[in-house]
């Protein structure tokens, strides 16, 4: 059976960290999904996404980077 993985690497300047809190959250709290998914911040963000379906991979990674969006849109909207 085929794998699929994606590696996907984030750089916001000084929101990098405060976006990786935000969707750190919510990836220890998700409910059980086909897909497994590890965040990592080092400087950056680094999101790994393992799948055994191209589908649930590619579910995944348009759920991550909208919450991605969200997050810095939200920091920006407050932004003094």
């Amino acid at each position: 059976m085929s794998r699929y993985n994606a590696k996907i690497e984030i750089f916001a300047k000084e929101k990098t960290k405060s976006i990786f809190d935000s969707i750190q959250i919510d990836n220890k709290f998700s409910a059980e999904t086909p897909t497994k998914t590890t965040i990592s911040f080092d400087k950056k963000i680094t999101i790994l996404i393992d799948a055994q379906e191209l589908s649930h991979l590619r579910a995944n990674l348009n759920s991550t980077l909208r919450l991605v969006q969200t997050s810095n849109d939200s920091i920006e909207s407050v932004k003094i």
